[in-house]
């Protein structure tokens, strides 16, 4: 399973660099998960966006699905090859909370949007996912996903301020990608977390690599590592970076 980092920063895009968005793949399936401001840009470094096989949201927010219309542009005109074959229909998961936003995932012939809950597993080519609600001002989720042939498990805890709950849901993990907006003294916001709330995770559910994501446009990114290395010491601590490559 590897994970390549597109897009990192919280809310907007700056200094040429995007907005939340993550490629995983195992066994030649491609899956990207979410597609913020400048992810389309982003892809075609690693993989022309025809051949993508799905696409996951973890919610409506802009800086997490800016470039899902553009991606159904590319999809409805792009062509494969020179005989005008067209892109299969790609299969677009959200779920249905905010009903406006779930259905414009679909476009005829170009799109589909597949709805996902809290309370069912859902598998999508070699993955498994099950999903967590976050702490958020829309409904958004955290997602657990097993790779099936190795058992290896990747989290990505979406955006979120700190629950208890990230504990048990990252217990024993491989990688925890995590929202990590927030410096140390900000603690118990409800929008996003900080390098300490994150660190403590990993710590608690013997996590051994994390990398921070989602990240601030102001203040020193190293101290926010280091905030996170501080707490929990034992833990591989990254910060996300565009084209970053993780294999898990």
């Amino acid at each position: 399973m590897q994970l390549t980092i597109l897009g990192y920063w919280g809310g907007y895009p700056t200094k040429n660099e995007g907005t939340s968005s993550y490629l995983l793949e195992s066994d030649n399936f491609h899956l990207l998960i979410d597609a913020g401001s400048a992810s389309l840009i982003a892809l075609e470094k690693h993989l022309d966006p025809l051949e993508l096989d799905a696409l996951l949201l973890t919610h409506y927010h802009a800086d997490h699905i800016a470039d899902v219309g553009v991606l159904q542009y590319t999809r409805q005109l792009k062509r494969l090859d020179d005989n005008e074959t067209r892109a299969s229909i790609l299969p677009i998961y959200g779920h249905q909370e905010d009903l406006d936003n779930f259905n414009r995932l679909t476009v005829d012939r170009v799109t589909k949007g597949v709805s996902y809950s809290e309370c069912e597993e859902l598998t999508i080519g070699p993955f498994q996912l099950t999903f967590m609600k976050t702490l958020h001002p829309v409904p958004c989720y955290a997602m657990r996903i097993v790779e099936v042939k190795t058992g290896k498990v990747f989290i990505f805890t979406a955006d979120s301020g700190y629950l208890p709950q990230f504990i048990p849901f990252s217990q024993d993990a491989d990688v925890l990608l995590a929202d990590t907006n927030l410096f140390e003294g900000m603690e118990n916001h409800r929008i996003h977390m900080t390098s300490i709330e994150v660190a403590r995770i990993a710590r608690e559910a013997k996590v051994p690599k994390l990398i921070l994501t989602h990240l601030p446009q102001h203040g020193d990114l190293d101290l926010l590592k280091a905030q996170a290395v501080n707490e929990s010491p034992d833990t591989e601590v990254l910060l996300a970076k565009k084209d970053l490559v993780i294999h898990i």
